[in-house]
């Protein structure tokens, strides 16, 4: 091979190599799987022996190269995102995987909650402090705090309640610098702070941070749940679901194959999530028989907004009608609908 030819071929992989390795600021959002919660979910002494499943849906996100974004632009179950439309501006990669661990472990603790009232167990809720979610740059907690401290006093006061902290920070005189309790790497710290100007805030006052409570609860009996892997809040319903299966002595599932999706919150309402499509093909996929969706509210404000929002359950049974799938869709508002939905079903699905 002469020198011509040996620079042209290298030139062609170069230039393959970067089409196929070169990450853009942009993701491709595609169906995920199904995931069997009784593997996931233990309560201690509970009920194990179920005919059916119950299962928590994904998505697959990963950061689009100039190959997969030509390939993904042709297929209808790809969808491409750009940056801002995944993480929040001025987000880093490692604040958006904090953010979404932190919303799982909300949704856990939401599901526990919900799962432990409904069926008349002891549970008791606490709030241990504030999590930092990310600093603003520029702002007072710049170069103070860090995204994943955990805020457990300010002051002499301790933080019971992201409301409260919110409410002191906000009465604190803009210049006046105040204590903050802090753990950081399981180490705890003491930070001084002055509240100023929050950078492109509109003139707002306050530290410059982002947080979310950190809560912990407590049960009769235990139970825990292992989901290294998944982030985001969108699997409440179905892992409140479990936890009541295996907490019942009946079987919820009534040898059916039960998925599903949408955010739990503490009084038992679903809320929306993203990505619901995506979801229902993969259920499909899987051969998941009953999917629940979240039949979400949408408000003249948020159609005047977004103009052509639609509700999950209306996106979700479009994309059942779209793949041809003999997987019943189920609009769900609070969990006691589907729990109403599943005590009507017959024991045998065969």
């Amino acid at each position: 091979m002469n020198n011509v030819k040996r620079i042209a071929l290298t030139a062609v992989l170069l230039i393959f190599a970067a089409a196929a390795l070169l990450p853009l600021d942009m993701y491709i959002q595609k169906p995920g799987g199904a995931y069997e919660l009784a593997p996931l979910v233990e309560v201690k002494g509970g009920d194990p022996d179920d005919e059916g499943s119950l299962s928590l849906m994904t998505i697959a996100l990963s950061k689009a190269t100039p190959l997969t974004y030509a390939v993904s632009s042709l297929m209808d179950s790809r969808k491409i995102m750009k940056a801002g439309q995944v993480r929040r501006d001025g987000e880093t990669e490692e604040e958006y995987n904090l953010r979404q661990m932190q919303l799982m472990e909300d949704s856990q603790i939401n599901a526990i909650f919900v799962a432990y009232n409904r069926a008349g167990k002891p549970v008791t809720l606490e709030t241990e402090g504030v999590l930092v979610m990310d600093v603003v740059e520029g702002s007072a907690a710049d170069g103070i705090l860090e995204a994943g401290d955990l805020i457990t006093g300010i002051g002499e006061q301790p933080v019971d309640s992201a409301e409260a902290f919110a409410d002191t920070v906000a009465s604190l005189p803009e210049g006046d610098t105040v204590n903050l309790k802090v753990v950081r790497d399981e180490e705890e710290i003491s930070k001084e702070i002055s509240p100023g100007i929050i950078p492109g805030a509109g003139g707002r006052k306050g530290l410059g941070v982002s947080y979310a409570a950190k809560r912990m609860i407590e049960t009769d009996p235990e139970v825990e749940i292992e989901t290294e892997e998944i982030g985001g809040p969108s699997a409440g319903l179905m892992f409140t679901l479990e936890i009541m299966n295996q907490l019942l002595d009946e079987d919820l599932t009534r040898g059916y194959r039960v998925a599903g999706t949408g955010e739990i919150n503490e009084d038992g309402t679903v809320g929306r999530i993203g990505g619901i499509d995506f979801k229902v093909m993969a259920a499909d996929r899987e051969g998941i028989e009953i999917f629940f969706a979240p039949d979400d509210e949408i408000t003249a404000e948020m159609k005047k907004s977004i103009p052509g929002i639609r509700s999950n359950y209306e996106i979700a049974a479009d994309t059942a009608e779209k793949i041809g799938t003999d997987m019943k869709i189920v609009p769900v508002k609070t969990i006691d609908d589907a729990l109403d939905y599943l005590e009507e079903l017959d024991t045998d699905p065969d």
